[in-house]
């Protein structure tokens, strides 16, 4: 991967990360069509925290507060009893709590299955068909579900529910935010308000899991392990994550304003219309369903 490419990458992944569309899908066709071959979910997954950072800065004020509050009813502001330090009674510090749990499904999650996403989960065929599935699913609970439900309306089982819904992203073709906003709106809540919980529930996600692979790329690297791996070294990772950064923060701005005004249908068009495109080109050899089949067709 050379650094156009790696730009080219870092930009589909600012244009995809919140998007109901599947930005790591977006990464393993166009890295497949452009270079030949998957990037790799290191790569992936690194350059994904540079969407996160723009996502911090959008929401500083909100994550600041929250985390004040957390802290400040922990260490007994609001009283010294169980309940009150788990934030019974100030909303921002329960939200932290349900931000914590619904990050443990995603968690636990990517910790048990972790080769399975790495390898078998990233055939083509499976993102084809949950980029379908999941694009039917959007359009249908988004035209039918009501919208009465507030942030501050969460509970603990709704938390859960959200991170289940934001698990299902470890296959490539869900989207992080499809899986959590299609739960959010299947339970009531706005747009608005699934957008943001999304937003908020992603940041220790996906953070967690770039500097896990971060980490391990590293380690890697110092061994002189990484000759066959699909990672494609640390300057083109760098440099995507770079302009997924800077590209991330205007499209949160222009996401949040369309999501006010508009509904989820065109996204789910697109996701249907993507999963016949990527169908096509699977079958007619242009895609390789894995790397391994890649690997035969080159030989």
């Amino acid at each position: 991967m050379n650094l156009l490419q790696a730009i080219i990458l870092g930009l589909v992944q600012a244009l995809t990360e919140y998007l109901p569309v599947s930005s790591s899908a977006h990464i393993r066709i166009i890295g497949d069509l452009m270079i030949g071959s998957d990037p790799g979910a290191a790569f992936t997954a690194i350059i994904q925290i540079g969407t996160e950072l723009a996502v911090l800065l959008y929401f500083r004020h909100d994550i600041i507060r929250i985390l004040t509050h957390w802290f400040a009813c922990l260490f007994g502001r609001n009283g010294t009893d169980w309940r009150s330090r788990m934030g019974k009674g100030d909303p921002d510090s329960l939200l932290g709590w349900y931000i914590i749990a619904g990050t443990m499904p995603i968690l636990v999650a990517g910790l048990a299955f972790k080769d399975a996403i790495e390898s078998t989960l990233r055939n083509m065929w499976i993102t084809v068909a949950v980029l379908l599935v999941f694009g039917i699913l959007l359009w249908i609970v988004d035209d039918r579900a009501r919208q009465i439900k507030r942030i501050e309306d969460m509970d603990a089982k709704e938390a859960v529910f959200f991170g289940l819904g934001q698990m299902m992203a470890l296959i490539p073709g869900v989207s992080r935010s499809g899986g959590t906003i299609t739960v959010g709106r299947a339970m009531g809540y706005t747009r608005e308000a699934a957008v943001r919980v999304a937003f908020l529930m992603a940041i220790p996600a996906v953070f967690g899991a770039g500097l896990l692979e971060a980490v391990s790329a590293v380690k890697d690297y110092a061994a002189g392990d990484l000759a066959g791996t699909p990672f494609p070294g640390w300057g083109p990772t760098i440099a995507a994550t770079v302009v997924s950064f800077v590209v991330g923060y205007i499209v949160i701005i222009g996401f949040l304003k369309f999501v006010s005004t508009f509904s989820y249908k065109a996204f789910a068009i697109y996701r249907i219309a993507l999963a016949a495109v990527v169908a096509i080109l699977l079958l007619t050899g242009v895609l390789a369903p894995t790397e391994a089949a890649a690997a035969v067709a080159a030989a």
